[in-house]
């Protein structure tokens, strides 16, 4: 399952990101604030002092001097806001939008093969997420061309920066944003001091979205906070006009899990980082960079970080109680936020569950695990998820609402008892089973398969 999909945008400036912080700003400081000056006002509005010269900063022979200087302020305005300074010079480039779809397709996507798009669809389908023959390359290619509105690329040390028709606020709010990425990466080290690479977070794609809550989250505060002490007049008329025009067809059109969990990080990883900036400043942010989040747990409820660490769950090998051409193809953590996601945003409307009721039921999440089997010779999935939570309250508030949730997707159960519901449907056996500790959730094309399943689980 491609729960990795926010991990390939791992540094990224997104155009729907722009569109909340103008709604951010408006509540924030109002529009009154830029009334009160002159209307051709382009200096910045901060009068604190900014490092100069920024030796750090090189460009492509390309760039045109003008914005090669608004960049070079822009770097030297973060770096004072952010108090993080620069260790080695990295390179700039603008791209247009034919130059993003190229590059979304040659470096984003160049790894994800249509087996693996075709291996994830059919388990986003299994668990709901997804409708049927859902094309993932096809759509990742098209979010990600309308969608990113710059990034920030580790390996090479670049920085790219998608223009519109000139390098104005919604470009400059970009950059803002995008250069925070390189100070976060020279400072703390994405890959060998946060082990943030595509190994570790399949291997721990819960601990990989915490880590990029905080990466996001405090890029989308320092931006904000950029664009309400350095912007001009002009960046903000530019980024309101933006904001009164703005469409987003793809996105609009994603599968309603795909466009919460597309926003996870910078949304709820804002708040998370603005939990510890209230107690600590940048500091407490600092901090957090050496003891990283390790849960969308405590992201969602910053008051458990960093102490609430999820519960282990071990699960044994089923291949031998599935028998021949059956093949471990994922084990992972399923977490509170895509707990939540399952009960609530369902690709099909009728089967998703209140979203506060699904909060409510997802809040007591304690640990999981869950392993996905697949038979190549028959193109045949199964699924096997335990749970654990905080209280027997909570299991019980999660066992009530995922047999609601069941009822909803599959209808009556054929079969149900107090710890047990079997539901069956459009070729899916779906066991729903709870204890005083953990609940299991089995999903399986055959009932034989299913059975087997269970009496190999302990």
């Amino acid at each position: 399952m491609n729960k990795e999909n926010r991990n390939i945008l791992l540094t990224c400036g997104v155009i729907l990101l722009i569109v909340i912080l103008c709604l951010s700003v408006v509540i924030a400081i109002g529009a009154g604030i830029f009334l009160v000056s002159p209307k051709n006002q382009v200096a910045p509005t901060s009068t604190l002092p900014l490092p100069t010269p920024l030796p750090t900063s090189s460009t492509g022979s390309d760039l045109d001097m003008s914005i090669a200087t608004q960049m070079d302020l822009i770097q030297s305005q973060v770096i004072v806001l952010r108090g993080l300074d620069p260790t080695q010079a990295i390179s700039r480039m603008l791209l247009s939008g034919d130059q993003l779809r190229e590059n979304v397709i040659n470096d984003f996507l160049s790894e994800y093969t249509p087996q693996d798009a075709q291996r994830d669809a059919r388990v986003l389908h299994l668990l709901g997420l997804l409708p049927p023959g859902f094309d993932l390359v096809d759509f990742y290619t098209e979010l990600y061309s309308e969608q990113i509105a710059g990034y920030y690329d580790n390996e090479a040390q670049a920085m790219y920066v998608v223009q519109g028709t000139a390098f104005g606020g919604n470009e400059r709010m970009t950059y803002a944003h995008e250069y925070v990425h390189v100070l976060q990466d020279q400072a703390f080290d994405f890959i060998g001091g946060l082990k943030y690479d595509d190994e570790n977070c399949k291997a721990d794609s819960e601990r990989c979205a915490g880590i990029q809550a905080l990466i996001e989250g405090d890029a989308t505060l320092t931006e904000l906070k950029w664009f309400q002490e350095y912007s001009t007049q002009q960046d903000y008329e530019d980024i309101m006009k933006f904001y009164e025009t703005y469409q987003s067809p793809v996105y609009d059109q994603a599968p309603n899990y795909m466009q919460q969990d597309f926003m996870f990080p910078y949304e709820k990883g804002q708040q998370f980082v603005q939990h510890l900036f209230d107690r600590g400043g940048y500091k407490a942010i600092n901090i957090a960079y050496t003891n990283v989040p390790v849960s969308t747990e405590q992201i969602l409820h910053p008051e458990k970080y960093p102490y609430d660490k999820p519960l282990e769950v071990e699960l044994p090998d089923l291949s031998s109680a599935l028998g021949p051409g059956w093949q471990e193809t994922e084990r992972n953590v399923m977490g509170e936020w895509y707990t939540y996601l399952l009960l609530a945003h369902g690709y099909d409307p009728q089967f998703r569950v209140p979203e506060q009721k699904a909060e409510d039921a997802a809040e007591g999440w304690g640990g999981d695990t869950y392993l996905v089997y697949e038979n190549e010779n028959t193109a045949e999935t199964v699924f096997v998820m335990v749970s654990l939570f905080d209280t027997t309250r909570d299991l019980d508030q999660y066992v009530s609402t995922f047999k609601d949730y069941g009822d909803l997707r599959w209808g009556n159960p054929a079969d149900r008892s107090k710890n047990e519901s079997l539901w069956q449907k459009d070729g899916i056996y779906s066991l729903f089973i709870n204890d005083a500790e953990s609940t299991t959730w089995i999903m399986a094309p055959r009932m034989d398969l299913l059975q087997s399943i269970r009496q190999t689980l302990p």
